[in-house]
């Protein structure tokens, strides 16, 4: 041994690139980015038995019993020293050395990507251990990600592998261990789908199927988890003649129970950052607040004893314009201390005509504190949990501004020790348990003065302390009537305080009779209102008119006919005013009250009376144009943006498909707003339109439900228009038929097929049969769904309309695989996809991918179908079509069923239950009946039998036929 040379270390030369090494995987080498050769495998077993000591020497005779094992070859010991002469010549001259009788080699630890997941586990226990469960997770995701395979794979020897096998069982234990962070988190759907692989694949593995067992049971899955007890005490005894160990058999009785302390959260939680994310919504504070002592110190101690005890809630309500949002906003700036994780705020919109949706909110909320679209769920219920999971072992105050009542506010409450939430409400909430409320009374006059005398400056008021007082009592010594008086008379350096006073004694009746409530401040909008320039006070009254939470600055430009420069200078001054908000950049806001004054003036004051109507219609056309715009980028040559109503106000432009979508799903609410607001006379057909050209926040997921609102709504105002109820009625068919409401969804396209025959509308004339046709095999109708399809082909082929015909082709396709005639159909889909393909479009590609993929997989080609169903799925979910998304993975599902893939089918079904799919309940019994087989393939059959049962509860309420198919899957097993 002491005849191996030595090497003299030798310095790296400064411009070598740095050396690294891969063990999680191939035992792979680069310099910089290119890869090195690393010889013969016995050759990547020294390398390999080197970089696993991290620096640490190996004799010779080590090496040679961990490369060959107990017969080494003769020439063992002259092999290795090749190896190692081989070795040097490729890695830099001082990073392999002879010491000591062996070798080493000296690398800086995050050459090696073991080494640098050891750090990254190190420092994902340390978060762990302080409670920073998305810091732990993001670690530990990251460590996972160094993972290419199977570790030092193809490496030959006994020290290889032991070494293999202790780093698959330590992966094995972090996965373990990152899936029960999940489930704390509430990450319980999307754990599902990774522990039923998982458990697939090591099926003895007690702490998986624990794991899958809790997941399951807070999905709302009981007898799912139960079954897999149940597969999980035959399998252990038939394999090895045990039973559960106790904390497996501990968790089947507290399931059995339905233990309290079992029902966490069950939704899915994003993949956090690498850094928590710590929101700041709070709005600023006003520089001048004034008085309110008392209430401050009282707010502030409420706050305060949320720390590490209670989660503390305060309801502050009083009349609109008494200063309610200004408090809780110091306040809440005040508290920020005690709340080092984030601040979120949101105005509830309480006091308008349509309020901000619990569920809306809670989806924002969860963007903010870092969850993906993609893991948000769709329910109100689960995103309520799933914040509440979010926000555990966090310290975050909520402010909920402009509240309705307890029950919009209620499923935004966070529901863990070290949070708080301050409500804000004009109405008392003594029904929100737990709150500790607080009724807002108006200004004494020492502090009205003072808040008048801050805004106007000591050097006006001091000469004139009458008359100021006389101004704030004419205020009604509310806070906001104070300070938009007090600002006017600061803008205006040749008033006197006694002309303001003057000013105010003209409306001083008008106050008297306006004592109570929110009156006053109209009141009080009066007085600024009579100060604004004719432009502003124009853009003041027709900006109010909109529905809509916000509106755009390019909208507003719309509204107003002007350039967005000119409307920009106009709204900035009318936030200077105090009569509009900036809610962000380029977007502006009302107050709610001062939105019903603006319409109120605009009733009485704009002139002529149409020109209210031709700033709605500017609007209409905006939305309409700009939408039609997104539409056509999405489908190059669908003939839909060719029959709609005439626009005579332009729409933007966009460049870029993505930034055509972001606008798209940023205006989902305001575009809404804006068709319900016009579903009457000569706005009718265009409102009806804008509906046609968004429907992708239909199929989104995220504005499915207020899409079906406006749907519903112009079909019953519709009535006696040919053309627009025809085309309502279609799009409503499309809302009930993505819902699993196939009875409802018939109806209507039965309605607008006879309206499209009835007006001779092209575009209601062959999308209301190819609708039909599509019910049509959902209900098993084949032979009239192909009938319609047919009529739908020719209808759209005499339009021109090359998408729509390859729309009904893939349609067609998906009749006839159920018909079983395989080969016309993967032929009409091939036909589909060549017709996108040319047009060059991307998310109805992806559709008619989808189609091809399930006639290819019923023909028993499932690698092809593979090969066409993940493309679809990649471009769903770049096209943020999540229905669509979890209708792919259904789709993949099968496939892997076909080809004996149970384990992939199973997660993959997963990940459609957890995503949702077009369907609603009946796409859901789908997705478990598949689910069911691909564990009956995999030995649970338990599991599988509880989920065809649910499936077949699911069907027998819907009437659905596959209810019969479901049936016969349980029949044998209960035999």
């Amino acid at each position: 041994m002491d005849g191996i040379p030595r090497v003299p270390a030798q310095r790296r030369p400064e411009t070598m690139a740095p050396l690294q090494f891969s063990l999680l995987g191939p035992v792979r080498a680069w310099r910089g980015g290119d890869p090195l050769p690393t010889g013969s495998p016995q050759q990547r077993a020294l390398l390999a038995a080197l970089l696993l000591r991290q620096g640490r020497t190996a004799t010779a005779a080590e090496l040679i019993d961990g490369i060959w094992g107990e017969e080494p070859p003769s020439q063992a010991l002259a092999a290795l020293r090749t190896y190692a002469s081989r070795l040097r010549k490729i890695l830099d001259p001082d990073s392999l050395v002879s010491e000591a009788g062996g070798y080493a080699i000296r690398i800086s630890a995050d050459a090696l990507d073991l080494a640098v997941a050891e750090e990254l586990w190190t420092e994902a226990e340390k978060a762990r251990a302080v409670g920073d469960l998305c810091q732990a997770r993001a670690l530990i995701n990251k460590l996972l990600g160094l993972w290419d395979g199977e570790p030092l794979a193809h490496v030959p020897g006994p020290y290889a592998d032991t070494q293999r096998t202790r780093i698959v069982e330590w992966r094995l234990q972090i996965l373990e261990t990152r899936l029960d962070m999940d489930l704390e988190q509430g990450c319980h759907a999307e754990a599902v789908s990774e522990l039923t692989a998982l458990t697939a694949a090591h099926p003895l593995r007690e702490r998986l199927r624990e794991l899958l067992m809790l997941a399951l049971y807070r999905s709302g899955r009981q007898a799912e988890a139960l079954a897999v007890y149940d597969d999980t005490r035959r399998l252990l005894a038939e394999e090895l003649g045990v039973d559960p160990r106790q904390g497996l058999a501990d968790l089947h009785q507290r399931i059995l129970r339905a233990d309290p302390g079992l029902a966490e959260p069950a939704a899915p939680l994003a993949q956090p950052a690498a850094a928590p994310i710590h929101p700041a919504q709070l709005p600023a504070t006003v520089s001048d607040f004034t008085g309110r002592g008392a209430f401050v110190s009282e707010l502030s101690d409420v706050l305060a004893s949320a720390e590490g005890q209670v989660m503390a809630v305060s309801a502050v309500a009083g009349i609109g314009g008494v200063g309610k949002t200004t408090l809780a906003v110091h306040v809440a700036h005040a508290a920020r201390v005690h709340f080092p994780d984030g601040q979120l705020y949101v105005d509830l919109q309480g006091s308008g005509p349509r309020v901000a949706e619990p569920q809306a909110v809670l989806g924002a909320f969860l963007r903010a504190l870092g969850t993906a679209d993609a893991a948000i769920p769709e329910t109100l219920q689960e995103r309520s949990a799933l914040f509440r999971s979010v926000l555990d072992g966090r310290r975050v105050l909520v402010l909920l501004d402009n509240a309705r009542d307890a029950a919009q506010v209620r499923p935004l409450l966070p529901g863990t020790a070290g949070c708080a939430a301050l409500v804000t409400s004009r109405h008392r909430m003594v029904d929100l348990a737990g709150a500790h409320l607080v009724d807002l009374d108006v200004m004494s006059p020492e502090e009205a003065l003072q808040l008048f005398t801050r805004i106007v400056g000591d050097e006006r008021v001091a000469s004139e302390r009458e008359a100021a007082l006389d101004v704030v009592a004419a205020c009604g010594f509310l806070p906001l009537a104070i300070r938009i008086a007090a600002s006017r008379l600061a803008a205006r350096r040749t008033w006197t305080v006694s002309v303001l006073a003057a000013k105010l004694a003209d409306e001083r009746r008008r106050l008297d009779e306006l004592q109570a409530g929110d009156l006053a401040v109209k009141a009080t909008f009066e007085l600024g209102y009579g100060q604004l320039e004719p432009s502003q006070a124009r853009a003041f009254r027709l900006l109010g008119l909109a529905d809509g939470p916000d509106i755009s600055l390019a909208a507003a430009a719309a509204v107003l006919d002007l350039p967005e420069e000119k409307a920009e200078d106009l709204l900035e001054s009318l936030v200077d005013a105090s009569l509009l908000e900036s809610a962000a950049p380029g977007r502006y806001r009302y107050h709610d009250l001062v939105r019903l004054y603006a319409r109120s003036c605009a009733e009485r004051d704009e002139q002529p009376p149409s020109e209210r109507g031709a700033a709605l219609s500017r609007l209409l056309d905006f939305y309409l144009a700009t939408a039609a715009q997104v539409y056509a980028i999405e489908r190059p040559g669908d003939r839909t943006t060719a029959h709609l109503a005439v626009t005579h106000y332009a729409g933007l432009r966009f460049d870029d498909k993505a930034l055509a979508l972001d606008w798209l799903h940023a205006e989902a609410d305001c575009i809404l707003a804006c068709v319900q607001q016009n579903l009457h006379g000569t706005y009718l057909d265009r409102a009806v339109d804008l509906l046609l050209v968004a429907k992708d926040l239909a199929e989104s997921g995220a504005s499915s439900r207020r899409y079906e609102s406006a749907a519903q709504a112009a079909c019953e105002t519709a009535a006696g228009s040919p053309v627009a109820e025809g085309r309502a009625r279609t799009t409503l068919s499309q809302v009930h038929s993505r819902l699993g409401r196939f009875a409802q969804a018939a109806e209507e396209a039965e309605r607008a097929t006879e309206l499209g025959v009835v007006s001779g509308d092209a575009w209601t004339a062959a999308n209301a049969p190819n609708e039909r046709g599509i019910l049509a095999l959902y209900r098993q109708e084949y032979a009239d769904g192909e009938r319609y399809l047919q009529r739908a082909i020719d209808a759209f082929r005499a339009d021109d309309n090359g998408p729509g015909a390859a729309s009904a082709l893939c349609n067609l396709s998906r009749i006839l695989v159920a018909m079983g005639r395989t080969s016309e159909a993967v032929r009409l889909a091939e036909q589909g996809i060549e017709i996108y393909d040319e047009l060059g479009l991307t998310l109805r590609l992806a559709n008619a991918r989808l189609a091809l993929g399930i006639a290819l997989t019923h023909g028993g080609r499932a690698d092809e179908a593979l090969t066409q169903l993940t493309d679809a799925l990649d471009v769903f979910g770049e096209m943020r079509q999540r229905l669509w998304e979890g209708s792919a993975h259904l789709r993949i599902a099968q496939a892997h069923l076909a080809r004996r893939s149970p384990a992939r089918a199973a997660q993959h079904a997963e990940q459609a239950l957890a995503l949702g799919c077009i369907g609603g309940d009946w796409a859901r019994a789908n997705v478990l009946t598949t689910l069911g087989k691909a564990l009956d393939s995999l030995g649970q059959s338990d599991r599988a039998r509880a989920c065809w049962r649910e499936a077949l509860a699911l069907h027998e309420q819907a009437g659905a036929s596959e209810a019969a198919d479901v049936r016969a899957l349980l029949t044998p097993l209960a035999a």
